[in-house]
């Protein structure tokens, strides 16, 4: 037997016992008192007024009571009579006194001046003045007469109608234009670099290059009139609106204008009885930068943003203050000569400082926009391939982001050579884009371009004449013209922003080429010298966006410094059918 576990048994029986023994004693000490009653809810009866109140109260009124004059007994209505008093006011008010009235009036009412929403007032007055701008323009073109043997004389066979930009103000006389830019988002902006004055005019403006932003729709006069210390070799505007100028000068530097700004803070120059505003710029990389700058002369600048060729609709003015923020998410890659691509942030300040910046020193006092490098890459090696070197250095010449996926470029060369890249150093293939003629030839791709309008193919133009037709997944091009012009070299190539199968050409012979695809893909289907004031630049405006009324232009400058615009026939404007599914069905065979 287990003694040692009958003896535990035997204690546990005897506690638990002991403790059932003294809970049954103390239970009948314990005992609840039912002594104190309380009423948890009191709600008294509700009489008919309150229930009358209660629900007329809810129709978004209340009870109110007046007092009448007991001691006019005589009288229908005993109340007091009504006090009136005429008065009047004006929006916005000007000076001290924008109220009165027939009643005596308080000195404190009349020195009272309204509240007026500045922002709004300023808002709604720019785009005002832009409308009653183009207004006034649209009816002094109208009253032209239309035989004017000078606009006969500007209009190109195979336009429409032509208009003439005012170069004529006295700070663009004797200055040759070297560069046009259009604006992608703004189908109507341009700008115009022009050179230095031949002849001295203003001491203050004869060492300056001069930038010009204009309104097509209004050729009277530029919107804004930028200057600059160095020669300007290329510019670009912000991708999402128009309000950022960049621009690449001779001497490595980047600089930017931001064209929101005050004109007050800019320098005031007076010209034939007329104050002219010239802009110097928001911020140069000039002596800022030393370690990352550019050590030879810009190439090409452009903006690096996955939305330039988005569909958007903006207000009329480009400079309006809606939507503005919406264009800092971008970089801007800039490019010389001697294969340096660096990329740039562009960053605003949250606050101006009139003062000035002390660690920006390439900031204007007021200026809100500044660049902070981001990286930059050597492409000079990716182009120091077995069997060049006896090319020497290799100049890099334009560059182009590739519109649906700007992580790829493509970079042209002066030996012949497209070279393909990416901003994260990834694998590309191909890394080289050549002609159809095997061996090396000292060719410059003078321009690239590619098609707005989704597909991955682009044009290149070069200095023997030849144009290429490449798809970015083929190493050799799919269709090359090499006797389009005749052995000129091409100096402008762009595809047109409202056909998907036209694009255009200039040479250096002065003379405009008009391809259409469709039409014939052995050469242009138009062609069309420009004599005898030359041609030095050309670049392509349209709106692609308008189902109806819309427009293919071309800004041409010529060697006389003039600027004018070719409105082409709605044949080249106006896309046909399927054209994009037909072009692609064109390339498919040429593959």
């Amino acid at each position: 037997m287990d003694f040692a576990t009958a003896s535990h048994r035997q204690r546990s029986r005897t506690q638990a016992f002991k403790q059932k023994t003294r809970s049954t004693k103390l239970l009948r000490l314990i005992d609840l008192d039912f002594s104190y009653t309380l009423s948890l809810l009191d709600l008294p009866p509700v009489n008919e007024y309150d229930m009358y109140i209660r629900n007329f109260g809810k129709k978004n009124t209340k009870q109110a009571y007046v007092q009448y004059n007991e001691d006019h007994v005589e009288r229908d209505v005993q109340t007091e009579e009504i006090e009136t008093r005429e008065a009047w006011t004006q929006h916005p008010g000007e000076g001290t006194a924008v109220s009165g009235g027939s009643g005596s009036t308080d000195s404190s009412d009349a020195a009272a001046v309204p509240k007026v929403d500045t922002p709004r007032l300023s808002s709604f007055l720019r785009a005002a003045c832009q409308v009653i701008a183009v207004l006034l323009e649209e009816d002094r073109v109208a009253a032209e007469p239309s035989w004017s043997p000078r606009m006969q004389d500007n209009t190109l066979p195979f336009s429409d109608r032509s208009s003439q930009l005012n170069t004529s103000l006295p700070f663009l006389q004797n200055r040759k234009v070297s560069c046009l830019h259009a604006s992608q988002v703004q189908r109507q902006t341009v700008v115009s670099v022009h050179g230095v004055a031949e002849k001295a005019f203003a001491p203050v403006l004869d060492d300056k290059y001069v930038l010009c932003v204009w309104d097509i729709w209004q050729p009277s006069g530029p919107q804004k009139v930028l200057i600059c210390e160095s020669k300007v070799t290329c510019c670009c505007f912000s991708p999402f609106k128009a309000f950022l100028l960049f621009a690449g000068t001779m001497h490595g530097s980047v600089v930017v204008w931001d064209l929101r700004e005050d004109s007050r803070i800019h320098q005031y120059v007076k010209l034939s009885d007329c104050f002219w505003t010239f802009r110097t710029s928001t911020f140069s990389t000039d002596g800022v930068l030393t370690s990352v700058n550019h050590r030879s002369p810009l190439q090409a600048i452009e903006p690096i943003s996955a939305s330039v060729y988005k569909k958007q609709s903006f207000v009329l003015s480009p400079f309006s203050t809606q939507e503005e923020m919406s264009g800092l998410s971008f970089h801007i890659a800039s490019l010389d000569q001697s294969g340096v691509l660096n990329m740039w942030v562009v960053v605003e300040l949250p606050k101006a400082d009139v003062a000035g910046s002390i660690s920006d020193l390439g900031l204007i006092p007021g200026g809100r926009i500044k660049l902070v490098h981001s990286a930059v890459i050597q492409l000079s090696d990716s182009l120091s391939h077995k069997g060049y070197e006896f090319w020497g250095t290799t100049q890099t010449l334009n560059i182009k982001f590739l519109p649906s996926d700007p992580n790829h470029f493509i970079v042209g060369t002066d030996i012949g050579l497209i070279s393909h890249g990416t901003r994260q150093d990834l694998r590309v293939s191909p890394k080289l884009f050549k002609p159809q003629q095997h061996g090396m030839r000292p060719v410059k791709v003078n321009v690239i371009d590619f098609s707005p309008f989704g597909e991955p193919t682009f044009l290149a133009g070069c200095s023997d004449g030849s144009i290429r037709l490449y798809q970015l997944t083929s190493e050799y091009p799919l269709m090359q013209w090499n006797n389009s012009t005749g052995g000129r070299a091409v100096t402008s190539l762009q595809w047109s922003l409202t056909r998907p199968a036209v694009f255009l050409v200039q040479d250096d012979a002065s003379c405009v080429y008009v391809w259409d695809l469709l039409k014939s893909d052995l050469g242009p289907v138009a062609k069309q010298p420009v004599s005898p004031d030359r041609l030095v630049a050309m670049t392509v405006m349209g709106e692609p966006e308008k189902t109806s009324g819309s427009f293919l232009a071309l800004v041409l400058a010529r060697a006389s410094g003039g600027v004018d615009i070719q409105f082409l026939k709605q044949e080249w404007a106006t896309p046909v059918g399927n054209e994009q599914r037909k072009l692609h069905l064109l390339l498919q065979e040429a593959m």
